[in-house]
């Protein structure tokens, strides 16, 4: 009997483009969350509220995010990836740059919008990338090293960014922004009148040309050879990737339906699910309003509902989902085929969204429970947490991705689903005894494991969400993934965290357990994932075939 077949190893260019890759999800966290650390300074100097703040680091970077994702998505999977990845780099890195300049709202939502759009394009095309430099049995390692490296760059963000303003205010004692900037006390003026979060913003925003450049000039893999499949040259990216964009966009979508020819009946369930998606976000915004009642926020002379303002954004995240699988029907049927024949691919989905609900619910709201528990200052509790946050967040993934790959080699994509079950099945048992924790020592301790747990799913799921599809769909594949997240992770986590905590009177440890009631959701998805994973990733050829698409194979 024949042995087994020898397993291929990543060459020098996968290791140089993994570096590259997980340099710049490290500096993309890093930029996406500085705004966390730097907001009571930024309120104070600029006048504005917590709503506003909460604009510019949820709901504008979001919508932005979510939505660009998708033509970005388009144009990875058929142009070069690292040079979109440079220039993606360039234009986030200035919209950081620019916010080191910002005078008022109107500056910092630009910044904030170029934040979003530029990085996009960071997790269709660096995953892209990476799949087809390593091969399959090498996956869960290199998808550790990203995953480290988001948790570092989301550690980071507090460190530096909270360093950075301290020492260039405390250099420069009394500058003025944009103003001559006079010290007090003996300090010295401030070059250009700078305040020391305008300086964080700006060093921030230094590694991104010299990061840009190098991913520029980095190899091109061949698109499909690690997986033995030969992709086909895309003729016309760019004018693909604008059409996802019109398509998916309201209004666009009927302009986009219209001329490829959809018939009465497709232009009339986009309309039924529009309708549909309106009533249920009005009956959701009424019913938290009454579980939550608040305010009005004041924003730029509106007085908006904030419920309403919440809901309104994830219907239009929903209804953006719809347009897009309904254009891509017409416009691309073997990844739509692919996409939409595997029940596997869903459930991935799903987990990653449902889980990411639970993880924003969690991270956004912990450091607000450790202040009002133990009464620590906010200076104490951004340095420890978020150094514990940015080492511990590196260990599990170190451990899960090849941990994930030892599986694989010996259970199939079963194995990494058996991983994952095992790491979020045990999670909230861990999460209630973090949360009832009897003082910060003993809160601390118990995190370390809760964190370890709670990031060890990431390298697996991932590994079988991208084996689904053909090397060519991945980016698309990745901006969908990016869309469902953000409406579920980013849009509800800290929204639901947020009401149960104004309905139990400020109980935010109660609050933040209750985010945990997702979870034998996630643990039924998981075990039906189980059942289906190889059988769905091995028929993708099938699809894709039937579809139209004339797939060659290398073996």
């Amino acid at each position: 009997m024949a042995g087994p077949l020898p397993r291929p190893r990543p060459r020098r260019d996968a290791w140089i483009c993994l570096a590259l890759v997980g340099a710049m999800q490290c500096l993309a966290m890093l930029d996406r969350n500085i705004l966390a650390i730097l907001n009571p300074r930024i309120k104070a100097d600029l006048h504005i509220g917590d709503a506003e703040m909460g604009l510019l680091y949820g709901t504008v970077f979001a919508l932005f995010y979510a939505v660009f994702s998708l033509p970005l998505g388009r144009l990875a999977d058929g142009w070069r990836r690292g040079w979109l990845l440079a220039i993606c780099i360039a234009l986030w890195s200035f919209a950081t740059g620019l916010a080191g300049f910002a005078g008022g709202f109107a500056m910092l939502a630009v910044s904030r919008l170029g934040v979003g759009i530029g990085e996009a394009a960071v997790q269709p095309a660096g995953t892209s990338l990476v799949f087809d430099h390593f091969p399959k049995n090498r996956r869960g390692l290199a998808l550790a090293v990203m995953a480290a490296l988001l948790a570092a760059g989301l550690g980071l963000s507090s460190v530096l960014g909270g360093a950075a303003a301290d020492a260039w205010d405390h250099a420069f004692a009394g500058g003025q922004a944009f103003g001559v900037g006079h010290a007090i006390g003996g300090g010295h003026a401030a070059p250009l009148g700078l305040k020391g979060w305008q300086f964080a913003f700006l060093l921030a925003a230094l590694p991104g040309l010299p990061l840009a450049i190098l991913l520029g000039l980095m190899r091109e893999p061949v698109r499909g050879l690690s997986d033995g499949i030969v992709s086909p040259r895309d003729p016309a990216p760019f004018r693909a990737s604008l059409d996802v964009l019109i398509a998916v966009l309201p209004l666009g979508v009927w302009w986009t339906l219209v001329r490829r020819g959809a018939g009465r009946a497709v232009l009339a369930r986009n309309a039924a699910a529009l309708v549909a998606i309106a009533l249920v976000m009005t009956g959701l915004a009424r019913f938290c309003g009454w579980l939550s009642p608040r305010p009005p926020l004041h924003l730029m002379g509106l007085t908006i509902d904030p419920h309403a303002l919440q809901w309104t954004i994830v219907g239009i995240g929903g209804y953006v989902v719809v347009n897009f699988l309904q254009s891509l029907r017409l416009t691309d049927r073997p990844t739509h085929a692919v996409i939409m024949g595997s029940p596997a691919l869903w459930l991935c989905l799903l987990v990653g969204s449902l889980q990411t609900t639970i993880n924003y619910g969690i991270m956004g709201f912990t450091p607000a429970f450790l202040m009002k528990t133990w009464h620590l200052s906010a200076a104490d509790v951004g340095v420890r947490f978020g150094l514990l946050s940015a080492a511990i967040g590196m260990v599990g993934p170190a451990i899960s991705g090849p941990a994930s790959d030892w599986l694989a080699a010996r259970f199939g994509a079963g194995g990494r689903v058996m991983l994952v079950l095992v790491s979020l099945g045990l999670s909230p048992l861990v999460g209630y005894a973090v949360y009832t924790a009897p003082d910060p020592a003993t809160f601390y301790l118990r995190f370390t494991l809760y964190s370890v747990i709670l990031t060890m799913w990431l390298p697996p799921l991932y590994a079988v969400l991208y084996e689904q599809v053909l090397p060519r769909m991945r980016g698309q594949t990745a901006a969908l993934y990016i869309l469902l997240m953000t409406i579920l992770g980013l849009g509800i986590g800290p929204y639901w965290v947020g009401m149960v905590a104004d309905r139990t009177h400020g109980d935010l440890g109660t609050a933040i357990l209750s985010v945990n009631g997702l979870a034998p959701v996630i643990v039924l998805l998981l075990v039906l994932l189980w059942r289906r994973a190889d059988r769905d990733a091995a028929g993708a050829v099938v699809r894709a075939s039937a579809a139209g698409e004339p797939v060659q194979t290398l073996r």
